[in-house]
């Protein structure tokens, strides 16, 4: 599995996470990987919440030594073809 890309948001406050992951996952492709560095707490249950909402796979959620988590999103192609269909 290769990262596409990775993004930091390690003391950003919601909804401001999910804004950022949504809008790098909107320039990706369907099946390409992507890594999120979240902090514990809040950040770390509404992302990926909001994530799987939004048609996307969570491969692995892991907590990191520093008190952060690391998050492996894979783009789902569904919802950008459901989104494409109805144009």
């Amino acid at each position: 599995m290769n990262v596409r890309k990775t993004l930091d948001i390690t003391g950003e406050v919601c909804p401001i996470t999910f804004i950022k992951v949504k809008l790098v996952l909107e320039d990706m492709e369907p099946g390409e990987l992507l890594e999120v560095h979240l902090d514990c707490g809040v950040p770390a249950k509404n992302v990926p919440k909001s994530v799987v909402i939004d048609g996307h796979k969570i491969i692995s959620l892991t907590e990191q030594g520093d008190g952060t988590i690391c998050l492996l999103i894979e783009k789902d192609g569904s919802a950008f073809k459901r989104s494409n269909d109805q144009a």
